[in-house]
Order: structure tokens, then sequence, then C-alpha cells
């Protein structure tokens, strides 16, 4: 059983921009620490206190040890999924700066983007976002395509108080 104490460390665990990109980068291919320093362009004991904050969390589990170049034991670790369903206290700063991380550097041809203006009841703009969460859910729920590119999405709703 979930207690609160648990809530509030994956919450805190998953307010960090770094720890949401380590889980993006493990999704869909385990990764050692060393491999998660180098794409993100860490020092490896940053990176490490990180991975032990999603393992702790059950964010991040590890798999097999396997050798590495040198002979040295190297464990790979890959996201749980936990993440997605997990309650995010004050998520829209963290998600927006890891969203910014994330595409920094990709060129325009890499980048979908939309911007839609509605002028929307409750009723209605609660409908429009059930049916956006629930496509969201079915994709994320389904298995990786073996031939697949990985890709993230993410959506921002926000209430436009300039155009009343």
């Amino acid at each position: 059983m979930e207690t609160d104490e648990d809530v509030q460390a994956r919450g805190r665990a998953l307010s960090s921009p770094v720890r949401l990109r380590i889980l993006r980068l493990c999704l869909h291919k385990a990764r050692t620490n060393k491999e998660i320093a180098e794409v993100l362009d860490l020092n490896p004991a940053t990176a490490l206190h990180h991975v032990r904050t999603l393992l702790a969390t059950e964010f991040l589990k590890a798999e097999e040890p396997r050798t590495g170049n040198r002979g040295a034991k190297e464990i790979p670790y890959r996201a749980t999924g936990l993440s997605w369903g997990s309650r995010m206290p004050n998520a829209a700063p963290v998600l927006v700066e890891t969203f910014l991380q994330e595409i920094d550097g990709l060129g325009p041809s890499e980048i979908d983007v939309w911007r839609l203006g509605v002028r929307l009841n409750d009723a209605n703009r609660a409908e429009m976002m059930e049916k956006i969460r629930h496509v969201f859910e079915e994709y994320a729920r389904r298995e990786s395509d073996e031939d697949g590119t990985a890709t993230s999405i993410m959506l921002a709703h926000h209430i436009d108080r300039t155009a009343d």
C-alpha cells in the first residue's frame, strides 16, 4: 500500500527536469549510468545521484549487469512506466523546462508545434481535455514498435486571461 511518504518521495523525484529526462532516455532502451551521463552531458556522480533517486522511488529498475568495454561491471537501467500515473505537484514548470531542454538544438523539421485558441465553457473544455488525455493514455500503454523512432509529446493547456 502506498503511503503519504511514498507519494511525497515520488513527487520530489519527479520535480527535476534531469530525472524526467533520464526516465525518457531509459523508457525504450536500458542505459548505464555512464551512458546517461554522456547523453545528458552530466558528471557521472551527478547522474548516479539522480539514478539512485529514481531507483528508490521505483521509477527506474536495474536490469542484469553486463560487462563493459574494459571488463567492468555495468548496470543498465530501464524506466518502469510508473511515472505516467504518478501525481506531480506543481508539474507545469518542471514539465515545460524538461521539454525545452529536450528540444534544445533540434532543427525546425524535427519539431511539430501546434497552437490553438478556442472559447469553451467548463463542460466542453473538460470534455476536450478528457478526449486528449484518453489518446495520450492509449499510446502511453502501447508496446513499443521495434522499428519505431522514440518521440516525445507535450501538451500544455492554459486559460488565456488576455482574451477576455
